[in-house]
């Protein structure tokens, strides 16, 4: 659980991860760290189905994700949509470019969504005056790179079944609420988003949780949350070759 910190510097509110979600901006940097990021940040607030930018606006902020929780998108020269990740509050959506200035991806907000919007200038600021600071950033990138390349491996060599199966692991380990043996995925997703996530259509995405529904793995609720009834299952589908060692740091959503 998040709550808000009021800085007596800046009065700029800045979560802090109680809870330490794996991946989470507290879980790398430290709270002065935090503290000077917000400290360069002022808060913007956008309602739900809204967009903070879109694919090709300059990329010119970073946003640090205070409230609510954030689709991105990608969209293909046919016009397909690919749902690249879903983050939630002290995720950070850094989509700057040494090499390319405008943005590669939509920002979409799914609930009424606060960001601290942190100038990129100001950013390259704080890098280059605390050291420290600019190796955790190079830390979480790296973190970031590693989570994207684990994600392109499943969903390329797992194929459609295993493709999705990693999908429901990550979203267990991203929005899951355990209970009694199983995982509740407390985020409503529909098919379609779903098979935006594998990169297939919304007709295979029914075929494959049918026949998960099935077998027992999975079950779904009157809200269309699903829950993982077993998920080993699952990680055999996946077919990971870290599992059951990999790091929740990595294995995201």
């Amino acid at each position: 659980m998040s709550i808000y910190f009021e800085s007596e510097k800046n009065k700029v509110s800045r979560p802090i991860n109680k809870t330490h979600r794996p991946g989470s901006l507290s879980t790398v940097f430290t709270d002065e760290q935090l503290d000077s990021l917000a400290s360069v940040m002022h808060v913007k607030k956008y309602s739900a189905g809204t967009h903070l930018f879109w694919e090709g606006d300059d990329a010119n902020a970073v946003y640090w994700i205070l409230k609510g929780r954030v689709k991105i998108r990608k969209s293909t020269n046919e016009g397909k949509d690919l749902l690249l990740s879903i983050l939630q509050p002290d995720d950070m959506i850094a989509d700057i470019d040494a090499w390319d200035t405008s943005h590669r991806y939509t920002a979409e907000t799914i609930d009424d969504v606060e960001v601290g919007v942190i100038p990129r200038l100001q950013l390259e600021m704080l890098m280059v005056k605390y050291g420290d600071f600019a190796y955790r950033f190079a830390m979480w990138m790296s973190l970031l790179q590693r989570k994207t390349e684990t994600k392109l491996r499943d969903l390329l060599m797992g194929g459609k079944n295993g493709a999705l199966a990693s999908t429901l692991i990550r979203l267990c380990n991203s929005f899951g609420q355990k209970n009694d043996g199983t995982i509740r995925i407390d985020i409503k997703l529909t098919n379609n988003e779903l098979a935006e996530l594998v990169g297939t259509t919304r007709e295979g995405v029914n075929r494959l949780l049918s026949a998960m529904k099935k077998d027992g793995i999975i079950t779904s609720d009157s809200v269309g949350c699903i829950t993982v009834v077993d998920l080993e299952s699952l990680k055999d589908m996946a077919g990971c070759p870290l599992c059951p060692t990999c790091p929740k740091e990595i294995c995201r959503l």
